[in-house]
């Protein structure tokens, strides 16, 4: 009888004791570095909360507002509180890679998202780079042109210069147009991803005199804003037409009245969410592997496929992103 009491003791004591290590388990806590205030980074971050809301894992989002020595300070306050793990993304092509060198100084887990995998080309590893492929995309959006408006001009107002994306985007975008023959641009302007400076940039296109009937805004914030401009002047289709990138929500209902005649889908609010999947599934021991190049489908938005969630994903968070993943990437199931 004494025997089984002192078991029962010995099973009561046991039990406080694992109640009281898991009570008392350390939460994680992911830093989130983000460029700016810009609609595509605030989804990206959207993105990555929603997945670590459903992990149980905080996040703290300091916002660089396109400053790098602002950006530099943020990566450094992350690893002064000693975050489990970090997600960039970087507006200039040295941000990741100083997060990259500081990360690894610091032994804490690094996704850069949005750098073209630039920062793989570094001394310095980091878990994965989180990508679409920009030089796939510029490359359609040349073809597209060719096929469908041979023999029109072209001009381009870009997101930001220093942005490692555009970059890409441009240097497949400029020399398909030239291979294929058939379009000529006259010129290339920065938007600086800001609605008000791509209106601003149209607008001195047209009133300087260039000669084009096509105009590439490199995301649909910037060709919402141009569209209305255009409107507003008679000018839009008749005979500027606005081709853009990206799916946004106000983008997709543009192009169903033919405001923009022609889009790719790429989803940010995605991009954040597989960015936190690569980043968890490295911390919990799921993947081992660093330095991976992961890259998310863009699709062309076409009137077949624009009321299809899995073919133009959605920016705001949306349960298709969990089916997609189990599609694309089911090596992160049921890490959420």
């Amino acid at each position: 009888m004494r025997k089984l009491v002192v078991l029962v003791l010995l099973l009561l004591l046991v039990s406080a004791l694992v109640g009281e290590s898991s009570l008392w388990a350390k939460k994680l806590t992911y830093g989130y570095v983000t460029p700016g205030p810009d609609t595509w980074y605030r989804k990206d971050v959207e993105g990555f909360q929603y997945a670590a809301k459903l992990a149980g894992v905080d996040v703290v989002v300091l916002n660089s507002d396109y400053d790098t020595e602002k950006e530099i300070a943020n990566i450094k306050t992350l690893i002064d509180m000693g975050v489990d793990g970090m997600c960039i993304f970087s507006f200039n092509p040295n941000g990741a890679t100083i997060a990259a060198r500081e990360c690894e100084k610091a032994g804490i887990p690094l996704v850069v998202t949005d750098n073209v995998g630039q920062v793989l080309k570094s001394d310095y590893d980091v878990v994965a780079c989180i990508d679409f492929d920009w030089k796939a995309m510029g490359e359609n959006v040349a073809n597209y042109i060719a096929e469908h408006y041979p023999g029109e001009k072209i001009a381009v107002i870009m997101g930001l210069f220093e942005h490692v994306p555009v970059q890409i985007f441009r240097q497949s975008f400029e020399p398909k147009v030239a291979e294929l023959g058939k379009n000529e641009i006259v010129a290339v302007r920065d938007g600086k991803y800001t609605p008000t400076v791509a209106v601003d940039q149209a607008q001195d296109l047209i009133e300087s005199g260039y000669d084009f009937s096509i105009l590439f805004v490199f995301n649909e914030e910037m060709a919402a804003a141009v569209v209305r401009m255009l409107k507003a002047r008679g000018l839009l289709n008749n005979p500027i037409k606005v081709i853009s990138t990206n799916g946004a929500p106000y983008g997709i209902e543009l192009i169903k009245e033919g405001s923009i005649v022609y889009s790719i889908s790429t989803s940010p609010g995605w991009e954040g969410f597989i960015s936190f999947l690569a980043l968890h599934a490295y911390t919990q021991g799921r993947i081992a592997e660093k330095n991976q190049q992961i890259l998310l489908p863009n699709t062309p938005i076409t009137p077949e496929t624009i009321d299809d969630k899995k073919k133009v994903i959605p920016w705001d968070i949306d349960p298709v992103w969990i089916e997609l993943t189990k599609e694309y990437f089911p090596q992160y199931d049921g890490l959420y």
